[in-house]
């Protein structure tokens, strides 16, 4: 290990960790892993900005008195860059459902699928998915899809200052997205999909950046609760 790449960390008066988040972990599974590395300090640890389990990439991690911060950094403007798959729509916009409403994507053209980012650039009004995080009379709205109830979704305004599509490979588009707080890039996926008028769905997610902290510098779970096990050992 680099040691330039592990500073004096100082948890107790409040440390930012940049962390991977791995496929598949929801971002209390990483809070936990964190918080349990620590023990028997009694810190709070907390996250700024939740990322889906199935989407990996940058997580902002705060302790002890840095947690009062979070809400500052998670105001900030993300970056992310993942696939959509054309021709086809998912009842969560992802994949955490199967796939169905099958349509033809061969006909589309390259100039077709970049025209189709313009409407989504600027101020927009979005409705959060289904199966999300968002809170509705005090439940979460994915037990309420899980259950099949029926929700009456209010849109939210988010801005979107880059949305440009990096590589074309039908039924597959990549794409990189720059964006405000609060907005959905699973429903960006499926609103991409009614404008080409084929459907869409989020194949692939990864969060580069949340102001100016990047993936690049961050640690991998795992690398981090060794180092920290280590420093408990030699400290």
């Amino acid at each position: 290990m680099e040691n330039q790449k592990f500073p004096d960390f100082n948890f107790a008066e409040g440390q930012m960790l940049l962390i991977n988040k791995p496929y598949h972990w929801t971002s209390f599974d990483v809070v936990g892993k964190i918080r349990n590395s620590l023990k028997p300090l009694k810190l709070k640890v907390g996250h700024a900005g939740t990322l889906d389990p199935l989407a990996t990439g940058l997580l902002i991690i705060c302790t002890g008195k840095l947690t009062k911060k979070i809400d500052e950094f998670q105001a900030q403007d993300k970056e992310y860059t993942g696939t959509f798959t054309l021709g086809a729509t998912t009842p969560s916009f992802d994949l955490e459902t199967e796939p169905g409403n099958q349509l033809p994507t061969d006909h589309l053209t390259e100039e077709q699928i970049k025209t189709a980012c313009l409407p989504f650039i600027g101020a927009i009004e979005q409705l959060p998915p289904a199966h999300s995080a968002v809170k509705v009379d005090g439940e979460r709205l994915y037990l309420k899809a899980r259950r099949g109830d029926e929700v009456a979704l209010k849109p939210r305004q988010v801005h979107i200052s880059t949305f440009e599509i990096t590589r074309i490979e039908l039924p597959e588009v990549d794409f990189r997205v720059v964006c405000s707080k609060g907005t959905y890039i699973r429903s960006l996926a499926n609103d991409f999909g009614q404008e080409l008028g084929c459907g869409a769905y989020l194949s692939k997610l990864c969060r580069t950046r949340s102001g100016d902290y990047r993936l690049e510098n961050a640690f991998e779970v795992m690398e981090l609760v060794n180092h920290i096990r280590m420093l408990k050992e030699t400290g």
